[in-house]
């Protein structure tokens, strides 16, 4: 079954990637874009017929090793 885990710093918290990214597309005359925030997406291939238990082992994967949760939310995704 295919998971896709969502990775994203909190609100409030600095982006400086992000940040650089807003400013290269003002400099490429793409003015309208007010904000950036860069995130991670990480697609995994889990051994499960469940997509309730795929999705509880995800996350656990997520909180434990993928993201880091004083920084960063996360959402999971169940793709098939």
């Amino acid at each position: 079954m295919k998971v896709r885990l969502i990775i994203m710093l909190k609100q409030g918290v600095l982006d400086p990637q992000g940040k650089a990214i807003n400013h290269a597309l003002h400099n490429l005359s793409f003015t309208e874009v007010q904000d950036v925030r860069v995130g991670r997406v990480i697609d995994l291939e889990v051994e499960e017929n469940s997509a309730e238990k795929a999705k509880a082992r995800a996350s656990e994967m997520a909180k434990e090793l993928l993201a880091n949760g004083v920084i960063e939310d996360f959402q999971v995704e169940v793709l098939s």
